[in-house]
This record gives structure tokens, sequence and C-alpha cells, in this order.
């Protein structure tokens, strides 16, 4: 059984906000942020999610490649039938 990449990052940083969440508890704070911080973090998340997405699809741009493109999915819709 292999544990991918996201489960673990996911898990690390559960553990995080749940040890921060048991000091603020008993008024110790050890990760200071503020709302803004938090606001300027999240829209660069943002920001860089969109840029992997626009370009994550196969944006073909010379004839070749659109050509190629094409041949892709005519080879795909005859592998359906």
């Amino acid at each position: 059984m292999k544990i991918s990449k996201g489960t673990i990052v996911r898990t690390i940083l559960l553990v995080i906000t749940l040890l921060n969440m048991a000091l603020q508890h008993f008024n110790i704070d050890i990760i200071k942020v503020d709302e803004s911080e938090v606001a300027s973090v999240v829209e660069y998340i943002i920001q860089i999610a969109i840029i992997v997405v626009g370009f994550w699809k196969n944006n073909s741009y010379t004839e070749k490649a659109i050509k190629a493109d094409e041949l892709l999915k005519k080879l795909k819709e005859s592998e359906e039938k």
C-alpha cells in the first residue's frame, strides 16, 4: 500500500492545526498569524492554482501540435466504438 504525497501533507497540516488549537486553549500562541496574513496566503494559493490549472491542459500552439491533438481525438473516438 502506497500513501500519496497529498495524504501525507494533509495529515501533517491537520496535526499542526490540532496542536495549535490545543496550545491556544492554554493561551500559548506558537503560531501567530493575523487575518490579513491568512488572506494574503489564500490569495496567493488561489492565484497559483489558477495558473497551474490553466497550463495543465494541453495547450497546442503550433500547427503540428494542433494536428496531433486532432489525430489523438480521432484515435480515442475509434477506441470507444
